[in-house]
């Protein structure tokens, strides 16, 4: 097979499940020359939901996959569209030359320790990548995610979590031909597939970077010494309007991941929401844990800065395909402007094959750890 058609994507906008399969299966087998793909990844805005089971095996039919997975979301992406409202059936196809990947299917079971992962695979690389989809009501992905930092810490993990439903088991997940309403499913790629991360957080830095001098578990009682209560009014005191605007409207705080080096810049800092402030002793609460030593900086997140930030991230990037996962509280809501994202990857990538969806919590490495993220784009960007 020709280099150039070594990845493929289709978007069907069309309501009948049998008529958006014939119709991604067709795109994908013609960018294909008919050769059968390595890995698919689906995802199915939740028009699809009742007919997903004959969705994955109509797709495993026709295109006849080594490994695929895939999920309900309550948007789709495909090319440089965002599909917000509508059905959409959205497919992502690679075949590689050299690299290994195998589909997983994750549950949990509750034990007297918490949480005990069940499917967890006998083969794990020492680095490689994890594509991974889940479902926010029945599976402790941050608890994963920590487990995936302590045991593999060379294995990156890319993806979200299935958004469809807004009750417990009304998702769907698919792992080769068989479909689930709870755990996770997951593509480990061997370091020599060609793919990496990209994360954009979407927020902006105000103020200076501050050390974190006294702190228990997600309460910070003081900032360099100070108050951290107190640092914060002396922040919006200094602020402009407009971004006084913006605190008002949701602040955040960006805690170091590598506190090794010398100057922190985009990409250095991990965003996590300030939840509130107790002025009877200056603390202010951070959704996660912040230790003693670690350097933060406040910061602020609105369309502008999502814009620049994600442009900045992929700059410097080279990319034959992608795969999109977005946060469900972006989209034209946020921007103003439908195809945000999946535009923006376009325009800065080139067009190229793109899938996705809109999730609720978005996956992805900062610094040499992998996180649930909130109101982010994290892109598994390809390459030949």
């Amino acid at each position: 097979m020709d280099l150039v058609n070594r990845y493929a994507s289709a978007l069907s906008l069309h309501p009948l499940p049998v008529e958006a399969v014939g119709e991604v299966a067709g795109e994908i087998l013609e960018q294909f020359d008919g050769t059968r793909p390595d890995l698919l990844v689906c995802f199915a805005s939740p028009h699809h939901t009742g007919a997903y089971e004959d969705i994955v095996g109509g797709l495993r039919k026709l295109l006849e996959p080594e490994a695929a997975i895939g999920c309900t979301m309550v948007g789709v992406a495909g090319g440089n569209v965002e599909v917000e409202d509508g059905p959409g059936l959205s497919v992502f196809a690679a075949t590689f030359g050299a690299g290994r990947v195998d589909a997983i299917a994750l549950e949990t079971l509750r034990s007297d320790d918490g949480y005990e992962i069940i499917g967890w695979p006998d083969w794990v690389p020492a680095r490689g990548t994890m594509l991974m989809l889940g479902d926010p009501y029945s599976f402790p992905v941050g608890d994963f995610l920590d487990v995936c930092n302590a045991r593999i810490p060379g294995v990156r993990v890319i993806g979200g979590m299935a958004s469809a439903a807004e009750r417990a088991g009304g998702n769907r997940l698919s792992i080769d031909d068989r479909v689930m309403d709870s755990g996770a499913v997951a593509l480990l790629c061997s370091e020599d597939v060609p793919v990496r991360p990209v994360v954009s957080q979407g927020c902006r830095p105000i103020g200076t970077p501050l050390t974190v001098t006294r702190a228990d578990r997600n309460l910070v009682y003081e900032l360099a010494g100070q108050p951290a209560m107190a640092r914060l009014q002396d922040l919006v005191q200094a602020a402009t309007e407009a971004e006084r605007d913006l605190m008002r409207n949701g602040l955040h705080l960006g805690v170091v991941v590598d506190e090794h080096k010398l100057d922190f810049s985009r990409g250095d800092f991990l965003v996590r929401n300030v939840l509130g402030a107790d002025r009877s002793n200056g603390a202010i609460a951070i959704g996660d844990r912040v230790d003693v030593g670690t350097t933060v900086q406040f910061q602020v997140r609105d369309a502008a800065s999502a814009d620049d930030d994600l442009r900045a991230l992929l700059a410097d990037e080279r990319a034959d395909a992608a795969l999109l996962f977005t946060c469900n509280g972006r989209g034209k809501r946020f921007f103003a402007e439908p195809d945000h994202d999946a535009a923006l990857v376009e325009d800065m990538l080139g067009p190229m094959p793109l899938a996705g969806g809109f999730c609720a919590g978005e996956i992805g490495p900062v610094g040499n750890r992998n996180f649930l993220h909130s109101f982010t784009a994290s892109v598994a960007v390809f390459e030949r």
